[in-house]
């Protein structure tokens, strides 16, 4: 069976780009000391908002919009509980993704059957949410790295109390960062109703926002890394429809299992933090999951 190289990296690309959206808004929000594990509500809720006004308006780009402000209200949910009330931010987080699968199964039983509409192609055949998610990675490398809000957020991340005594604003700039975070995961939910499967589907994000969060840990925080890794899994995706479709068989279960078994394992380097620094590998924000009491 013949292979064309540049056929097969569109593919990849397309299969990517959800993922890298929701892992670049996660990078963000943990380097800002916060960990939310409800990247695959807000994708699902994305997914539905983005498909809903895109259907209605025959417009992709509101579609987009659309699907950013509901990921980014989903991640509000959160935002009050962890920031405010300090609630548990796992156990949040695991709530906020059964809370955002179950209104969207809801919500979304009037949109099933219905087609999204087409979204025009750009240069080399790419759309231009494909091109928009390969330039936010400079921009995120350059705001964390470069811009002095992205180093404040750093200092944050590392460490609250101390950022918190040199007088910045810890809790606006996790709300920030978590709104932010939302709103990318909206997007790349909505890119699987609008540009792939190119219709709703109940559960459509199939455990996307779970591969995203692993990816952030094995890129070790660093966005060029989510970029490889997003790569990576687009790779994995297209390679196993095109052995389907040359006949070779791949246990269905195998694939459902993945974005459980890599959440066990983000969860298990996350909680060895400071040991995995120790070892030569970039260590997670230092304040990563832990709540901030701010002193009155």
């Amino acid at each position: 069976m013949m292979i064309d190289p540049l056929s097969v990296f569109i593919l990849l690309l397309g299969a990517a780009t959800p993922i890298l959206f929701a892992g670049l808004g996660e990078l963000v929000v943990e380097r800002a000391g916060v960990l939310n594990l409800g990247v695959e509500g807000m994708m699902i809720g994305g997914a539905l908002a983005g498909f809903a006004v895109a259907h209605a308006s025959g417009s992709t780009a509101l579609g987009f919009l659309a699907a950013a402000i509901a990921g980014a209200a989903l991640s509000m949910i959160f935002a009050v509980l962890t920031q405010f009330l300090l609630s548990n931010q796992v156990a949040t987080g695991l709530a906020l993704t059964l809370f955002g699968l179950g209104l969207t199964a809801m919500f979304g039983k009037p949109y099933e059957g219905m087609k999204a509409p087409a979204m025009m192609p750009g240069p080399l055949g790419l759309n231009w949410m494909i091109w928009l998610g390969i330039a936010l990675v400079p921009l995120v490398w350059w705001f964390l790295a470069r811009a002095q809000p992205g180093l404040i957020l750093r200092a944050v991340g590392e460490n609250h109390d101390a950022a918190h005594g040199l007088g910045y604003p810890v809790r606006r700039v996790r709300i920030l960062a978590i709104g932010f975070g939302g709103a990318l995961a909206g997007m790349g939910g909505a890119y699987i109703s609008i540009a792939t499967v190119l219709q709703w589907t109940e559960g459509m994000t199939a455990g996307a926002g779970w591969i995203a969060l692993a990816i952030v840990v094995f890129a070790q925080w660093n966005p060029w890394g989510v970029l490889a890794g997003a790569w990576l899994f687009g790779g994995v995706t297209v390679l196993q429809l095109r052995l389907q479709a040359a006949g070779v068989a791949v246990p269905v279960q195998l694939l459902s299992m993945a974005p459980y078994l890599a959440t066990i394992i983000v969860l298990v380097l996350i909680s060895a933090r400071q040991k995995f620094g120790r070892s030569g590998g970039a260590a997670a924000p230092g304040s990563l999951g832990r709540p901030f009491h701010a002193l009155r």
